[in-house]
């Protein structure tokens, strides 16, 4: 692959799991990743405090989850793919979220059946503003305000559904990712640790963090 040693037709299937709730949420001035941080073979916790939102260009990240060795691969080669794109590109000029997303869906397709990769994959330009991509396994790709995945978002479907409102303010952003996380590391046993945002506007990029004290979930010992 010209600079990344990947070769996706022989990376272990089911060995360590990134498990997850992952989630992107398009808000007034922007758009907002967030994900928990636990990592998971099996049964064992192989990784407490993971980092699941991985920077794709200046303002572009994606949230991963499925095989943490084949969602790895996928954003290396994306990033990688960008990086020739954008040295293209004229001066000032950068790559927009949909170019990024549409490279994670032709990847992820053209190997759907090798890969365990499910992908949030969203940012902020100057052409769209904040846009939010999911791609799940099999490769499709969808436009959403708001995008969940992983074992954990089975639980939450609902509740973000209900309380999801268009043009939020950052603050009403953050406390609706952190409620609707916490209560999916609540319910998954393959969720857990601290969580982990970003935020992606005009200004750049931000990056928070939440301990389960904070967020209000601390109820096992293993999230200590």
């Amino acid at each position: 692959m010209n600079g990344i040693n990947v070769d996706i037709n022989h990376l272990k299937k089911g060995e360590v799991n990134l498990g997850t709730s992952i989630m992107a949420v398009n808000f007034k001035d922007g758009v907002i990743l967030g994900a928990d941080s636990r990592t998971t073979t099996g049964s064992y916790i192989a990784n407490r405090v993971t980092d699941k939102l991985t920077q794709i260009h200046d303002t572009i990240y994606c949230c991963r989850s499925g095989s943490a060795a084949d969602t790895q691969a996928v954003a290396d080669m994306v990033k990688y793919y960008l990086q020739i794109y954008s040295a293209q590109l004229p001066p000032g000029e950068k790559p927009t979220t949909n170019i990024a997303a549409n490279v994670f869906q032709e990847i992820c397709y053209n190997n759907k059946d090798n890969l365990t990769a499910g992908i949030i994959c969203a940012g902020y330009d100057e052409k769209n503003g904040g846009s939010v991509y999911s791609i799940p396994l099999g490769g499709s790709i969808h436009q959403q305000e708001y995008a969940i995945a992983g074992s954990g978002s089975t639980f939450i479907y609902g509740w973000c559904n209900e309380n999801y409102k268009p043009n939020m303010e950052q603050e009403q952003c953050i406390e609706f990712i952190k409620t609707a996380l916490a209560e999916a590391i609540k319910w998954d046993g393959s969720s857990g640790g601290v969580i982990r945002m970003v935020i992606l506007t005009k200004k750049g990029v931000e990056r928070l963090i939440f301990y389960p004290d904070e967020y209000g979930v601390l109820t096992r010992k293993d999230d200590l």
